[in-house]
C-alpha cells in the first residue's frame, strides 16, 4: 500500500462538507487558476496553429508551394516565357516529395463594365491545374472548363470582383490588356465565383484559359509562364525546394537561353510568413505567463492546506514519519487539485473550440488577418503535448514550496489551534 497516497485520498475525498473551513475557497481558486490557465493555453495555440494554417493554405491555393520560371523574382506580374520540356517536367513530377506539377502564365489586366472597371491579374492555366482549392471556395456557379483542343473563354473571378462589377455567373465581361503598348480586348465569360476572404488575391486574381495569354503575347502554344509544384507535406518544403532546384537550378531555355528561377512559397511572399513566424513568440509568452498564474494559484492553494494540516503534520512527525514521506501526502493532494483543473480546463477549452470551429461565432475583417472567422486547428499531439507540459510544471514548481513542511516542529504543533 502506498501510504502517502492512502492519506492524500482520504484528506481530499474523505472530508465531510463543512469540515474544510480556511483552505475551501483556497482550493476553488487554485482549481480555477489552473483551468483558466489551461483553456488559455490551449486556445492559444489551437488558433495560432490554426490561424497559420489557413494563411498559409490560401498562399499555396493561390501560388502553390513551389514556382519554376524565368523571372520569377522581378516585382511584376508579367513573366517571360519559359519553353515546356516534357523531360523536365517528368523528372520533377517524379521527386519523392512532388505531388503535382501544373502550367500558368500570368497577364495583367482591366475589367470594365459600363459604370465600373478594376485591376486584375488574368492567371492563365491549363488542363492539368489543379482546382481543389477553388472548388473547395467557390460560392457560385462552377470552375472553366479547359481542354488542349479550343481556347475557353470561361473565367472564375472572386465574389469582391464581382460586387464591384456587379456581375453575377454567366455575364460577359469585355477585359483590356495593354500589350507592346496597344490595348487588346477579350471577351470572357463568368462561370464560376470563388470568395477565399484573402482579400490581396481576391480582389485581383481571375482565372482562366492559358491559350489567352499565349495568344496575346505571340507566344508558342509550348511557351508558359512557369511551372507550379505542390508537394505532399508542407513541413518537407525546403526540402523539396532543394530538390527541384536540384533538377532545375542548371537549366536553360532552349529558346531564350535564359536559365530557371526556383522560388518556395516562403520566398514569394516573405513578409507574410516572417510575420506568421512572429506568432509563435506571442504564444510562447502567453504560455509562460498562463503557466505562472496557474503556478500561483496551486502554490497558494497547498500553502493553505499546509497552514491547515499544521498539527496532523506534528503527529506524523511525531509518529516517525519522514519529512519526504509528509511532503509525497501535500504533493498528491495538490496533484488531485492539478488534475480537477485541467479537466474542467480541458472541458471549456475543447467546446469552445468545437464551437468556433463550427458555428465560427468570433469573426475578423478579412482586409487585416486574411481571414474572416477565428480559426482554431488542434491536434490531438499538440492537446497532449500542452496537458503534459502544464501537469509537469505545476508539479515541478510545488516541490519548493512543499520543503515548508521540513521547518514545522513536532512539539509546537502538537499545541497548534
Amino acid at each position: 500500500m502506498n501510504f502517502e497516497l492512502f492519506i492524500a485520498r482520504r484528506i481530499h475525498f474523505g472530508q465531510k462538507k463543512g469540515n474544510q473551513q480556511v483552505s475551501k475557497p483556497a482550493v476553488k481558486i487554485a482549481i480555477a487558476g489552473v483551468a483558466i490557465g489551461l483553456t488559455v493555453m490551449i486556445l492559444s495555440v489551437g488558433i495560432v496553429v490554426g490561424f497559420k494554417q489557413e494563411v498559409r493554405n490560401k498562399l499555396i491555393g493561390f501560388g502553390s508551394h513551389i514556382q519554376v520560371g524565368i523571372n520569377l523574382g522581378e516585382k511584376s506580374y508579367e513573366v517571360k516565357p519559359m519553353s515546356i520540356d516534357a523531360g523536365l517536367t517528368k523528372q520533377i513530377g517524379g521527386l519523392t516529395d512532388v505531388r503535382h506539377v501544373q502550367v500558368f502564365a500570368n497577364q495583367p489586366g482591366i475589367m470594365k463594365t459600363k459604370d465600373e472597371f478594376q485591376g486584375v491579374v488574368l492567371k492563365g492555366v491549363g488542363p492539368d491545374f489543379d482546382w481543389s482549392f477553388f472548388q473547395s471556395n467557390l460560392k457560385a456557379g462552377q470552375v472553366p472548363r479547359i481542354s488542349n483542343d479550343s481556347t475557353s473563354n470561361q473565367v472564375v473571378i472572386s465574389q469582391k470582383i464581382a460586387n464591384m462589377l456587379k456581375l453575377k455567373v454567366g455575364d460577359k465581361i469585355p477585359t483590356y490588356f495593354i500589350i507592346n503598348g496597344k490595348v487588346r480586348v477579350r471577351a470572357l465569360r463568368v462561370c464560376g465565383i470563388y470568395s477565399t476572404g484573402f482579400s490581396d488575391y481576391d480582389k485581383m486574381v481571375v482565372i482562366g484559359d492559358i491559350k489567352h495569354v499565349q495568344r496575346l503575347n505571340g507566344w508558342d502554344d509550348n511557351q508558359i509562364g512557369g511551372l507550379e509544384i505542390l508537394i505532399k507535406d508542407y513541413d518537407d518544403l525546403d526540402k523539396a525546394s532543394n530538390e527541384v532546384f536540384g533538377a532545375v537550378g542548371n537549366k536553360y531555355d532552349s529558346k531564350t537561353g535564359d536559365s530557371y528561377n526556383v522560388r518556395s512559397i516562403k520566398e514569394i511572399n516573405p513578409q507574410i510568413f516572417n510575420w506568421l513566424d512572429m506568432l509563435d513568440v506571442n504564444v510562447v509568452i502567453i504560455l509562460v505567463l498562463m503557466a505562472l498564474v496557474a503556478g500561483f494559484t496551486i502554490i497558494s492553494g497547498l500553502l493553505i492546506l499546509i497552514l491547515e494540516k499544521t498539527k496532523m503534520i506534528g503527529l506524523l512527525k511525531s509518529m516517525g514519519a519522514e519529512d519526504w514521506s509528509i511532503r509525497k501526502i501535500f504533493l498528491y493532494q495538490a496533484c488531485f487539485l492539478v488534475g480537477k483543473g485541467m479537466l474542467l480546463g480541458n472541458v471549456i477549452a475543447l467546446a469552445i473550440c468545437a464551437i468556433q470551429h463550427y458555428f465560427g461565432i468570433i469573426q475578423l475583417d478579412p482586409e487585416v488577418y486574411y481571414v474572416s472567422t477565428v480559426p482554431i486547428s488542434i491536434s490531438f499531439i499538440n492537446w497532449l503535448l500542452i496537458n503534459a507540459a502544464a501537469f509537469c510544471t505545476a508539479l515541478l514548481m510545488l516541490v519548493g514550496p512543499s520543503y515548508i513542511i521540513t521547518k514545522v516542529s513536532p512539539t509546537e504543533t502538537m499545541r497548534f489551534e
